[in-house]
């Protein structure tokens, strides 16, 4: 089945997003082994030099590694995923009060509803 893109951005970029929530996610462990750029490209998709583009990128950051008798590996850099989990979760974070914000709701407020919501998440 083949993932799901928004019209707004460039694919690759949506493949880069995709794959680097894969892995500070967990879903790629550390040491993981990617299947071959066309069998990837075909399971998203996408055309292959797309995959190709987004994978370039991952390696450019330092979450995949490329190996000519091992293909492309997850980074076993575990504090690199950890930083960029962190740096991940800051952006969502900022987005969510931002718009919190232009609602006119204070920071006692929403703190208050977050632990509300993670209450019910809990239980």
């Amino acid at each position: 089945m083949a993932w799901e893109f928004e019209n707004n951005r460039p694919v690759y970029t949506q493949l880069l997003d995709k794959i680097q929530m894969m892995i500070i996610s967990g879903k790629y462990k550390p040491g993981d082994r990617f299947t071959a750029v066309r069998e990837l490209s075909v399971e998203a998709g996408v055309n292959p030099n797309t995959m190709q583009r987004a994978l370039q990128e991952l390696e450019r950051i330092g979450l995949v590694s490329s190996n000519r008798t091992s293909g492309r590996l997850v980074t076993e850099d575990t504090d690199l995923i950890e930083r960029i989990k962190e740096q991940k979760a800051s952006e969502y974070t900022q987005v969510y009060l931002n718009n919190m914000r232009a609602l006119g709701i204070g920071t006692e407020k929403i703190l208050q509803m977050v632990t509300n919501e993670a209450k019910k998440k809990d239980t």
